[in-house]
């Protein structure tokens, strides 16, 4: 079975672009548009998820509180978390795997890394 991958990216167009480059490769993708709403679906899917990818800034909850939330649930804490962000100044992935995020990729992503990127937190039986 393909993974089960949750977005979070409040910017409509990578949104778009990530979720149609996973989607091309057979991912099970569900879409949430700010970390309120990543957290309700992740709570609502629980172990039926195996990686959420989050942007950092964004309304109603950032990434850093999406986190915080997710490693709180008994079911959610071991779910990778990688950070998809603009966030690239010098400081910034380190900050950020300091956080607890699993990984950190930086945006604005590239097409052709992309999925590759994504499979190094996916479990090894996921295509």
């Amino acid at each position: 079975m393909n993974a089960a991958i949750l977005l979070v990216e409040d910017d409509q167009a990578s949104l778009e672009l990530a979720a149609y480059l996973l989607e091309h490769y057979g991912f099970q993708v569900f879409r949430a548009e700010d970390g309120l709403q990543g957290l309700n679906t992740a709570l609502g899917l629980g172990a039926d998820l195996d990686l959420i990818l989050s942007d950092i800034q964004m309304p109603e909850m950032d990434g850093y509180q999406l986190l915080r939330a997710l490693r709180a649930d008994p079911l959610l804490a071991c779910l990778p978390v990688v950070a998809i962000t603009a966030f690239s100044m010098e400081g910034d992935e380190q900050e950020i795997l300091q956080a607890g995020f699993n990984g950190y990729i930086s945006k604005p992503i590239d097409p052709e890394r992309f999925v590759d990127q994504v499979r190094e937190w996916l479990p090894s039986d996921n295509p």
